[in-house]
C-alpha cells in the first residue's frame, strides 16, 4: 500500500470531517478509499469499460396493472442467465417491491434493467451497477483427489 499526501483548505476538510463522522468511518483514510473506489466505478460504467458486472435492481409496481406482473417474470426467465435472486414483497393491496439480483455482461444487465423499469406499471426503479470480474479458479478436493473449477465474481476495486 502506497501513502499519499494531500491539501486540502480548512473549509473542505471541516466538511470532509464532519462527513466522516456522519457515516462512522474509523479515519480519513477509509473514506478516501470508498470515494475513490465509487468514482473510479462510476467512471467505468460510464465509459463503457465494464465488461463484466452485478446489480441489485429494485421497483416498485402495481400488480393490478395488465398482465405486468406476467411480462416481469417472462422476462426474468427469457434472461435466466442474468439473473441470481428475486425478493418479491407485498407491500399493500395493489403495491409490490421486488429486488432482483443480476450478474453477467454489464450491457445485458443494464439492458435488462431498462427495460424492466420502462414497463407501463414499474415505479421507483433503481439500479444499482458494480463493476466485476468473472476469475476461474481450480479447486483441489484432499478427500477424493479430484480436481474442478469454479468461476467467481469479484469486484474490480
Amino acid at each position: 500500500m502506497e501513502r499519499v499526501t494531500i491539501s486540502l483548505d480548512d473549509a473542505l476538510l471541516e466538511e470532509f470531517d464532519a462527513f466522516i463522522r456522519r457515516k462512522g468511518y474509523e479515519n480519513r483514510s477509509e473514506a478516501i478509499r470508498d470515494l475513490l473506489r465509487q468514482r473510479v466505478e462510476e467512471d467505468r460504467l460510464a465509459e463503457g469499460r465494464a465488461e463484466h458486472a452485478v446489480g441489485c435492481l429494485s421497483y416498485v409496481y402495481n400488480h393490478h396493472q395488465r398482465e405486468l406482473a406476467r411480462r416481469l417474470t417472462e422476462a426474468q426467465h427469457a434472461h435466466h442467465n442474468l439473473m441470481l435472486s428475486t425478493l418479491h414483497v407485498h407491500l399493500d393491496h395493489e403495491n409490490c417491491l421486488e429486488v432482483a439480483l443480476l450478474q453477467g455482461k454489464a450491457s445485458e444487465v443494464r439492458a435488462f434493467a431498462d427495460a424492466t423499469m420502462a414497463e407501463t406499471g414499474v415505479r421507483h426503479g433503481n439500479l444499482h451497477l458494480v463493476p466485476a470480474e468473472m476469475v476461474t479458479s481450480r479447486h483441489q478436493h484432499t478427500e477424493a483427489h479430484e480436481s474442478h473449477d469454479h468461476v467467481h465474481t469479484q469486484p474490480k476495486t
